[in-house]
Parts: structure tokens; C-alpha cells; sequence
């Protein structure tokens, strides 16, 4: 496969944004040029597809933006024309922090390719100790379990960021709350071990978290956070829906995410599952 660690990869895709059109993700052009960057691929075929995602290019081409690789195999024999879900099996994501802005363009630092999927039973002590890592005390490793035996749990939204090699470095919960009485998920406790943090663990843990949540019909996940980290997810202050927790906080740490505009948010007043004592 193609080194993506080239330093041509990064410009050329840096060249890609601010030569082309402007298109929306996923669109059949940007893969076909960047698949001719690529150069031949091996049997398979397989083929990495850098994006941004909405709204992430001016994201991408600051420093300490992120790039986002994904990739995929393809199950039909060879690349069709149009990306339908069907016609490719995903296999993960590559995360890499972007150092520069295009005019300067130096090097990238960490890569790690990370695999996301929802825990399994094996790897509950591996999540406690990832929480009792990232955290001074265990309040949040705690929080975890009781969760867990709480009827908020749902086990498809517990997700883990695992290395190539299987160490599990990143975690992001999601569990059922309520604005009123209008369900909507929580997502927290989030965690990364400190030997991996900066490294795109954390945000590859969340984003399968709330493509997870999407993929279950959910519409509205809230989350009390750092607001200069989250919104690179699509957070925004959750006052703008008239959602507010039951506790002061600053307005801008409280953010939503909703998925479809179209569906109507509900307002009011957040309740969180037991465990969260609030």
C-alpha cells in the first residue's frame, strides 16, 4: 500500500482544497483524484480515502488540525463509480495531527491507526485502567461501572479506540438521558491512557460513539465539556435549543449535537441516569 506518512500525500491533499471546487463529502471527484495521488493499488483493491469531513477543511489546514484517513475495502472487484455503503467493507480510521497550515507545510507528527468498536467483557479492566489514567482520581472509572448496571447502559455505546496490536488507548460512553421527559444521550466519561493522548484515540472513540448513536435513530447527544474541544464533533451550546442542565455551569461547556435538523429538539431541563448523582 501506499506510504500516507509522504510528506507529497499531505501537500497534495492541502493542493486538493484550495484547487478544486468546493464539493460535499464524499464526493466521487476528490476520491478519484486522490486515488490517482495514490498511484497503483494492490490486489484487492484496496484504497485510502483522505476527508474531513463537513465543514472540517479550515479545521483540517490549521495547525493542530486533524486529518482523517479512511479506510476501506472494496467487495466488489473493482472500485465502482459511485461509494455506495454496500459496495465497501470499513475497516478504520488513520488519525493524524496536522502540524502546519498549507503555507508553511511541514512535517505531521504521531500517526496510529485506530480500531473502533463497542466493548465487549473482555475489556472492562482495560477501560478502568484508561480511565484511572486520564483522570486524578477514580470518580470517573467508577461512574463507568455503575453505569454499566444501570438501565441508561446501552452496550453498543460503549466504544473503544484500540491499537493495530490490540492495547485499548481510548474510550467514549454514551448513555440515555432526557431533556423533560424526550430521550437523548449523555456522552461521557471520555478517556485516553496519557502515553496516547494527543494522538487521535479520544476522537476516534467518540466519532464511532455517535456514528453508533446515529445508527440506533438517535437524534440529540449531550455533553459537558471543554467548548474548544468538542465542537470539532458539531457541538454547539445547547441554550441555543433551550436545554439546560439542572446545575450552573458556563453556557458555553454545555453543547449539543443534532444529528437532523428536520426532527424537532426538545427543551428543557436535562435528567441524567442515577449514577451521575445529579
Amino acid at each position: 500500500m501506499p506510504d500516507f506518512n509522504d510528506d507529497a500525500i499531505i501537500n497534495a491533499f492541502y493542493d486538493l482544497h484550495r484547487d478544486l471546487p468546493r464539493q460535499g463529502p464524499g464526493s466521487d471527484a476528490t476520491t478519484q483524484r486522490l486515488l490517482t495521488l495514490a498511484g497503483p493499488l494492490p490486489d484487492g483493491p484496496r484504497t485510502l480515502d483522505l476527508g474531513c469531513g463537513p465543514g472540517r477543511a479550515a479545521l483540517l489546514l490549521a495547525p493542530g488540525g486533524v486529518l482523517v484517513v479512511t479506510e476501506c475495502e472494496w467487495t466488489t472487484p473493482t472500485p465502482p463509480r459511485t461509494c455506495a455503503p454496500s459496495r465497501y467493507a470499513y475497516t478504520g480510521y488513520v488519525l493524524r495531527t496536522a502540524t502546519t497550515s498549507p503555507t508553511t507545510r511541514d512535517e505531521n507528527t504521531m500517526s496510529h491507526t485506530w480500531i473502533t468498536r463497542a466493548e465487549t467483557p473482555q475489556d472492562i479492566p482495560a477501560i478502568r485502567t484508561v480511565a484511572l489514567g486520564a483522570f486524578p482520581t477514580p470518580l470517573e472509572a467508577d461512574l463507568i461501572e455503575a453505569l454499566r448496571v444501570d438501565e441508561a447502559w446501552s452496550p453498543e455505546l460503549s466504544i473503544v479506540a484500540q491499537t493495530p496490536d490490540g492495547t485499548v488507548a481510548g474510550y467514549a460512553l454514551l448513555t440515555r438521558c432526557h431533556v423533560g421527559a424526550a430521550p437523548a444521550l449523555a456522552l461521557g466519561p471520555c478517556a485516553v491512557l496519557p502515553e496516547y493522548q494527543k494522538t487521535g484515540a479520544g476522537s476516534a472513540a467518540i466519532r464511532a460513539g455517535l456514528q453508533a448513536a446515529r445508527d440506533k435513530g438517535e437524534n440529540l447527544v449531550l455533553v459537558l465539556g471543554h467548548p474548544e474541544y468538542y465542537p470539532r464533533f458539531g457541538f454547539t451550546p445547547a441554550s441555543a435549543y433551550g436545554i439546560r442542565p439542572s446545575f450552573e455551569v458556563p453556557d458555553e461547556a454545555m453543547m449539543a449535537l443534532v444529528f437532523d435538523d428536520a426532527i424537532a429538539v426538545p427543551s428543557g431541563t436535562i435528567v441524567y441516569p442515577a449514577p451521575f448523582g445529579v
